[in-house]
């Protein structure tokens, strides 16, 4: 028990790009309502500025996103190209236009847009960059240093509130970013770029970037339609001052306890799901707070602008791991997954920022502004969830509605081994990788199954899918190897599993070495006997036939 707590307790050590990345969302939340809005004077804050930032920042920011998309399609190779220095100097930039723009009057509104388009274009790049690292990682430390630098980044940005706000509009530009810039140069060291997420050419094969978009964009809709949930609340925010405060904090709390929850969670369970399951989950809490909220009052109103922005928060992390789990199981960039995802989320956000500013303008038959927020707000939650799951009431049947590339948390308390045992949790510290243990695998489950692209994935089908999903539990593997592991031992060749999960021959290639150094096993044969070794029995009640 104690050897196991050390482990845990040095697996959950911060790595230099945990503090990068939460050093990089301190400078984004501050930008996010205006530049460092949050700590500058509020007479500076005047709607044509707030509107004029918005405006360039929004266009700015999707159209990073957008161009990154089409980028790292046609021009791959230069998708590839980490532009740190770039992104921190457009950062750096835009902060110092907006400092600018308080003292320059005569400036005010050139200086205002510009910081829009700098700080867009920078914050969207350095987005890019961290997602391009974590991606790198395998799944286990790439989504563990991700979510340790999302729960310390709350704690960095509250501590700014105790330094006087003259200073701290400098230190964002001055201390911040050039730490967090030297925090991504250190971080990617590191990356293997030899990867073929990495040398992937999209036009040699655009039957996987079809199938991709094809699986995906219902959960790219569902990110998109609490974005513009988000943003509508953003705008409410700006409107009411009163309002204003408790969104940037509850946002920030709400970064902490979904990360804090996420690891307590990781470290007890193994589960599954997709950002469609997620919207399912909180569709009912968000909309019945649209639907109270022309009846309510302002209390009701700060509650609820809170409990918006954490939900909001919450979905953005995992929208970041579900896109380096994709770039991983499918081998495509990870820059056009996470650009595809991020087009779709900040285009929408800017959609409800503009509905909510500019409702007074749309009220109807007299009706209360917040009456106009609620309805066409409620509406676009009630369409995205039609068109995500087929129906209100029952999801749609095939593979594309069920979800693929789940988002995966096996049990990090299972990694611990027994005495004189490697354990995945040393390998996750010390070298940001895993090791297996060598000894009898202990017994465990994944109650929760998930599907995944190919047709007939998860299908109880005969005695070879049932020692399958029991291997796969037991070595910890993804939903992915334990597919590709299966398809190897009933003899399909690396040509036939890339037709049949519509991925390149190299990515099939790269899932095979990681089972065989997983399972610890060096040919097919070993594969089959350790697979025979595996009582069928033992998974029966989880796994049900699905067809």
């Amino acid at each position: 028990m104690v050897m196991e707590e050390k482990l845990m307790l040095s697996a959950l050590r911060p790595h230099v790009s945990s503090w990068g990345y939460a050093l990089f969302l301190t400078i984004n939340a501050t930008s996010i309502w205006g530049g460092i809005f949050p700590f500058l004077p509020l007479e500076f804050q005047t709607d044509a500025v707030t509107l004029t930032f918005f405006l360039a920042q929004a266009f700015a920011f999707g159209g990073a996103f957008v161009a990154s998309a089409f980028g790292s399609y046609f021009f791959p190779r230069g998708a590839r190209i980490m532009l740190v220095s770039l992104s921190a100097l457009l950062v750096f930039a835009g902060s110092v236009c907006l400092i600018a723009a308080m003292y320059l009057s005569e400036f005010t509104m050139i200086l205002t847009a510009g910081g829009g388009i700098f700080l867009g274009v920078g914050c969207a790049g350095m987005f890019m960059l961290w997602q391009r690292y974590f991606a790198s990682l395998g799944a286990k430390p790439g989504n563990l240093r991700l979510i340790i630098g999302t729960a310390i980044a709350p704690i960095i940005y509250f501590a700014l509130h105790v330094v006087p706000i003259a200073l701290t509009a400098f230190l964002i530009p001055l201390i911040f970013v050039p730490l967090c810039a030297l925090c991504v140069s250190l971080s990617v060291r590191e990356m293997k770029i030899d990867q073929p997420m990495f040398e992937d050419v999209p036009r040699m094969h655009p039957k996987v970037y079809r199938q991709t978009v094809k699986d995906h964009w219902r959960s790219a809709l569902c990110v998109g339609s609490l974005a513009f949930a988000s943003g509508v609340i953003r705008s409410i925010a700006l409107v009411h001052q009163e309002v204003f405060e408790i969104v940037n904090i509850s946002s920030m709390i709400g970064s902490l306890v979904s990360a804090v929850v996420l690891l307590i969670v990781w470290f007890r369970f193994s589960v599954r799901f997709n950002l469609t399951s997620v919207f399912r989950v909180v569709y009912p809490i968000v909309i019945t707070g649209f639907l109270l909220l022309p009846f309510l009052g302002a209390y009701y109103l700060n509650l609820f602008a809170a409990l918006t922005y954490m939900i909001f928060s919450l979905v953005l992390m995992l929208m970041m791991i579900q896109s380096a789990q994709i770039a991983r199981d499918r081998g495509i960039n990870p820059v056009f997954i996470y650009a595809l995802f991020g087009s779709v989320a900040y285009i929408m956000q800017s959609l409800g920022f503009l509905l909510g500013w500019f409702s007074d303008e749309l009220s109807v038959f007299s009706a209360d502004w917040l009456f106009v927020i609620a309805m066409l707000s409620s509406y676009v939650l009630g369409i995205t969830l039609l068109v995500a799951s087929g129906t209100l009431f029952r999801s749609l049947t095939g593979k594309a509605a069920a979800g693929s590339d789940p988002i995966e948390f096996i049990s990090l308390k299972r990694a611990v081994a027994g005495p004189g045992q490697a354990t995945e949790l040393a390998g996750v510290a010390e070298e940001g990788g895993t090791t297996l243990p060598t000894g009898p695998a202990k017994r465990h489950t994944i109650k929760r199954h998930r599907p995944s692209p190919s047709e007939d994935y998860g299908v109880i089908r005969d005695r070879v899918t049932k020692q399958s999903l029991v291997l796969r539990d037991r070595f910890g593997l993804s939903s992915r190897e334990a597919e590709v592991m299966e398809l190897i031992a009933r003899g399909n060749s690396v040509a036939t599993i890339t037709e049949k999960l519509v991925i390149s021959e190299n990515t099939v290639r790269t899932h095979s070495r990681h089972i065989y150094t997983k399972l610890d096993i060096h040919k097919r044969q070993e594969l089959l006997d350790l697979l025979e070794s595996m009582d069928p029995g033992e998974g029966q009640q989880e796994y049900r036939p699905q067809g």
